[in-house]
């Protein structure tokens, strides 16, 4: 299956943030340095494990695709929600300043610490509000096809969506986040898209100033 070999520029919005930036540089070598420390499992068993999560949800939900997807994307959320006090801790980064930059820490240093990916940012909205991230070697997806009746409605990678909603979430920012397209379906590449909705407050325990 053939992969999408350039982005047009024009894909990328006017970011500040190039390839070659220190900040950029500074997160790649953060999550490559991380991931070569990491314990972690085999990659074929990894998927293989996932691949079978899904098959047993296909079962226990009567292939219904639509709720198979919302299983996946909850599981994600519970993954997520802890998952980020682990990447915090490991990579000590200051809070993001803005959207943008988020983009670049998930793209260049969360994915590769936990999958060995860095999906590209593309696809950035006229104001700056949402991204989406092409992912061109996605570990879940390796050995697997989908049966007909599951192309048009099952997003077999929605853990992913899952787990990055929890983890923003628990550093104050509302994302809406969804696939929208999947090479597994037939689609020429596979985009995750990340949208801000908010940023959320910090509660304050109540009896605190």
């Amino acid at each position: 299956m053939s992969r999408q070999q350039s982005i047009n520029s024009n894909q990328t919005g006017a970011s500040t943030i190039t390839a070659q930036s220190p900040l950029n540089r500074s997160l790649r070598t953060t999550g490559e340095e991380i991931w070569k420390r990491s314990e972690r499992i085999n990659a074929e068993l990894f998927t293989l494990t996932y691949g079978a999560i899904v098959s047993q949800l296909c079962t226990d939900y009567g292939r219904n695709f639509v709720q198979i997807n919302e299983e996946l994307f909850q599981m994600g959320y519970n993954i997520g929600v802890r998952l980020i006090e682990d990447f915090l801790a490991r990579t000590a980064l200051p809070r993001c300043s803005d959207l943008q930059e988020t983009s670049e820490v998930i793209s260049k240093c969360a994915f590769k610490i936990f999958l060995n990916i860095s999906p590209k940012v593309i696809n950035w909205s006229n104001n700056k509000d949402a991204f989406s991230l092409l992912i061109e070697d996605n570990p879940l997806s390796d050995f697997v096809e989908l049966p007909m009746d599951a192309m048009d409605q099952l997003w077999y990678s929605n853990v992913l969506c899952g787990v990055l909603k929890g983890a923003l979430e628990m550093v104050q920012l509302d994302c809406d986040i969804s696939f929208v397209s999947d090479i597994l379906r037939g689609d020429q590449q596979t985009e995750l898209r990340i949208k801000l909705n908010k940023i959320l407050k910090d509660e304050i325990p109540i009896g605190e100033d």
